[in-house]
């Protein structure tokens, strides 16, 4: 029996609505995206596959939202009807990602990815379009998720990939790149794994007042706001100054000391 056959086969003897529920669950048994009570949104979510996996992880006391072009029937288990709330929509339009902000009431905990483009034929647009899709998803991911959440995200190999890496990696605590047993021998999908997001509570040309609480190894004094550490030169323990910032980072960042008018 072919690994298709087999995780085809497995779907329908299960219940799950495709051999795509297995992904989601593999890549979730590999660093544990989901866990109880989360909210999560699911991005091309049909024809339900994920939604039902998701829906299972989180419990009776989460919440799974599903958007898709296509219209997603209503999961036919009583037990995860009630957490489930489907949306459908072109994530490309800003309408649809305003509804899915609109649905998700505030910062969710996971954010996950299954969509792939209408397959052309040609492997260099249709890589190039699965790219263009995971960015937007990575775009939904930034503004849905709360700090510390978590993203999964599908996408062809090929160019620029890395570049999308790097932009992820900027995000996030920590990010793995994987390809699932069920996912098809032949494929060229592999998904990324991005835990934790990194949020600050500043941005760049923000100006404020802080103390400086330390001073690190290379000298610069340090704030902290909010929990977030700036490195401020020229500043000394005890200080309370005014600063510009100049840059921010995902943990940390930059700000110079303002002159007194």
């Amino acid at each position: 029996m072919t690994r298709k056959d087999d995780y085809y086969n497995r779907a329908k003897q299960q219940g799950y609505r495709s051999r795509a529920a297995y992904k989601l669950k593999q890549l979730d048994d590999l660093e544990n995206v989901i866990e109880g009570r989360d909210t999560v949104v699911d991005l091309g979510a049909a024809p339900g596959g994920w939604l039902q996996v998701a829906a299972e992880k989180v419990g009776p006391q989460g919440t799974v939202i599903g958007v898709d072009l296509q219209r997603i029937k209503d999961l036919e288990d009583p037990a995860l009807v009630d957490q489930v709330e489907t949306l459908r929509g072109d994530m490309t339009e800003e309408k649809t990602r305003e509804r899915v902000v609109e649905a998700a009431g505030g910062k969710v905990d996971a954010v996950v990815s299954d969509m792939a483009p209408n397959m052309s034929g040609e492997y260099s647009l249709d890589q190039a379009r699965s790219l263009y899709l995971a960015r937007q998803a990575f775009e939904t991911a930034l503004e849905l998720l709360d700090t510390g959440g978590n993203f999964v995200v599908k996408v062809f190999e090929g160019p620029d990939v890395d570049e999308f890496r790097a932009d992820v990696e900027e995000e996030f605590q920590y990010v793995r790149v994987t390809s699932p047993k069920a996912s098809r021998e032949e494929s060229s999908e592999i998904f990324f794994i991005a835990k934790g997001r990194l949020t600050a509570p500043v941005a760049t040309g923000d100006e404020l007042e802080v103390e400086i609480i330390d001073v690190g190894s290379e000298g610069d004094g340090i704030a902290s706001v909010e929990g977030y550490r700036l490195f401020v030169p020229s500043t000394e323990k005890g200080d309370v100054v005014t600063v510009r910032v100049e840059d921010v980072k995902p943990n940390f960042g930059f700000a110079e000391p303002l002159e007194d008018d």
